[in-house]
């Protein structure tokens, strides 16, 4: 099953309740949400509407993936609000600077946590990661611990999955989110994505550049009907970043 959506609400929720059934909740990396919040939310979707959330920064940025109490306090509140919006997929996003000498932190932490049904799926990010051997080590500990790579396919594979995999497109642009894809990326897009679909698995794609809103709704058309709808101005790749900037609120409620 391949399941679509944006990082964020690039537009109103209504307008995106009707054409997504998928968001990943990136609010929930700058603050704690109140679950009232959330739930109100989880009302306003369709009953078959899915939420993934990504983590809080107090883990991966501040604690560094450390398994301390104000990291495993905010897991807990993590686990609250995926219970409210009834969110199966937690998403953890590290940054550049967590290099693979911290690889025994996150282990250990992701061994010690207690899950509740919850799949955890982790992003690393920086060239460090994408060394053969630190790929190889990475493999053994994702496989061992039971998260899922998550990856930008466009980039690199993922070295492990599970019954989820989970692609966070960023753009191919120097600047990470300042691009909108062309036709021929997202029908490359569409041969990696369906190389991992079945077998029971969940294949999650969430876009996460300027143009996520309609580029997620053109590879969805192109997975529907082989077929996409036109580009905005008929421009792609960085050309298209002006004509979208006067009309994406980017990022609004993520």
């Amino acid at each position: 099953m391949i399941r679509v959506g944006c990082c964020g609400f690039p537009v109103s929720m209504k307008k995106y309740f009707g054409r997504f059934g998928l968001v990943e909740v990136n609010r929930t990396f700058y603050e704690f949400l109140r679950l009232e919040r959330v739930r109100g939310w989880r009302e306003r979707a369709p009953e078959d509407f899915e939420f993934t959330v990504k983590v809080h920064q107090s883990i991966t940025h501040r604690a560094r993936m450390k398994a301390n109490e104000a990291s495993l306090e905010a897991f807990e509140r993590m686990k609250e609000i995926c219970r409210v919006l009834g969110a199966g997929v937690l998403v953890f996003q590290t940054p550049g600077s967590f290099g693979p000498e911290r690889l025994g932190d996150a282990e250990e932490f992701f061994r010690g946590v207690e899950r509740d049904g919850l799949v955890l799926v982790w992003e690393t990010r920086g060239a460090a990661w994408e060394r053969a051997d630190v790929r190889d080590r990475l493999r053994e500990v994702l496989e061992g611990v039971g998260v899922g790579h998550v990856v930008d396919p466009f980039r690199v594979l993922p070295v492990f999955v599970g019954e989820v995999v989970y692609f966070r497109l960023h753009g191919l642009g120097e600047r990470l989110y300042y691009y909108q894809f062309s036709d021929g990326e997202l029908r490359r897009l569409g041969e990696i994505v369906k190389r991992y679909d079945g077998r029971g698995r969940r294949v999650y794609v969430l876009f996460n550049n300027l143009a996520m809103f309609e580029d997620a709704f053109r590879f969805i058309r192109y997975l529907e009907r082989g077929e996409f709808p036109r580009v905005t101005g008929g421009f792609v790749g960085l050309e298209s970043v002006k004509s979208i900037v006067g009309k994406t609120r980017y990022p609004v409620s993520k």
